[in-house]
């Protein structure tokens, strides 16, 4: 015991060495912002579902600078996208443009939902229509017979 404590103590009194030196996030604050800002409307080309702005991928810490140079060389918002997607397609935008291929990733979402509306009120009324048919004479034997039954039981 005595030595798992020391052993633990040595090994926390180590971790502020371990530390490394914290990287200083930009040299102008307004670029950094303007940068987050951009970021987090484009999509990390390598991960998944990711933002430019959150991702750790080598691919975006090399697309964050040269936005971060874009934005020093004056251009625009909309510039500095207009230059991402004329290099890397639509896919770079979490919010692509409303064109021909991507109809359906803007109106999928709503032709399904209203394909589901429609099959739900489909089923709803079917189900209602059969619950209307009345009973032949024996089944309404076989479900007199199971009522009495089941009051001849009583509660269980």
């Amino acid at each position: 015991m005595r030595y798992l404590l020391t052993f633990l103590l040595v090994l926390l009194s180590a971790t502020p060495v371990l530390a490394g030196e914290a990287r200083p996030l930009a040299q102008d604050e307004a670029v950094e912002q303007r940068l987050i800002n951009i970021a987090q409307e484009l999509r990390c080309l390598v991960c998944q579902n990711e933002s430019l702005a959150g991702s750790r991928a080598e691919l975006a810490e090399d697309l964050r600078r040269e936005v971060r140079e874009q934005i020093r060389a004056g251009k625009s918002d909309q510039e500095i996208k207009d230059y991402l997607v004329a290099r890397y397609g639509n896919f770079v935008l979490y919010r692509p443009p409303l064109e021909g291929s991507t109809v359906l990733l803007w109106v999928g979402p709503f032709v399904l939902l209203v394909g589901a509306a429609a099959g739900l009120l489909l089923f709803v009324r079917r189900r209602a229509r059969q619950s209307d048919v009345p009973l032949d004479a024996m089944q309404r034997e076989q479900a007199e017979k199971l009522l009495a039954d089941i009051s001849a039981k009583g509660p269980q």
